[in-house]
Formats: C-alpha cells, structure tokens, sequence
C-alpha cells in the first residue's frame, strides 16, 4: 500500500446536509436521489419539505459524497428542473450514522 496511515483513513467520511429547490416534487426526484445514493454506496435520507424543495442529508467516502453533490445539482430525475442546490453543515465523522439511504415520509 502507499503511506500507512493514509490508507488507514480511507479518504475520510464525511456528512452534509443538503437542499434541492426547482421543480423536483412529484417527479420521483427522491426516488432517484435514493437510487443514486445506494449505487454510490452512501448513506443517509431525503424527503421533501412544505416549501416545495427537497432535503436530506448524504454521508460516505469524500469523493462518492462529491459525485452525489453533483448528481443534486445539475442532474436530479429525468423530470425535475433543479434551480439550485444547497450544502450546509459539512464535517468529517468518524462512522456512519444511518444503516441505508432512505425516503423520509
């Protein structure tokens, strides 16, 4: 392996939390997000909000959380008409701490 205590680390988890606003209710945005989310293998939740958005939270690997952060800002569900995504709260975790990626009702 290259350096020790690097690879140890992984890259790092991270957590953030997020807010999608657009046109992404009622086009399965939160289907989507989940599909995306498990596919990368990250973890955490997403519902939508009483103001028309949708928001969650996205932990994992640095660079996966990265690719979802992207995914939310300019790709979304076939359907939806993302307008801006916002990221708030970032840190590093030590673990995980949701089991899945899953819709919030």
């Amino acid at each position: 392996g290259v350096g020790g205590a690097a690879m140890e680390e992984g890259e790092g988890l991270v957590s953030v939390d997020y807010e999608v606003s657009g046109k992404v209710q009622g086009v399965f945005f939160r289907k989507y997000t989940q599909g995306e989310a498990k596919r990368l293998g990250l973890v955490g939740w997403v519902r939508n909000t009483s103001h028309g958005t949708v928001e969650g939270q996205i932990q994992g690997p640095t660079a996966r959380v990265r690719e979802l952060q992207e995914w939310l800002r300019k790709i979304g569900s076939p359907q939806s008409r993302i307008s801006r995504a916002d990221f708030s709260n970032e840190k590093k975790i030590e673990a995980l701490e949701h089991k899945e990626f899953q819709i919030v009702k």
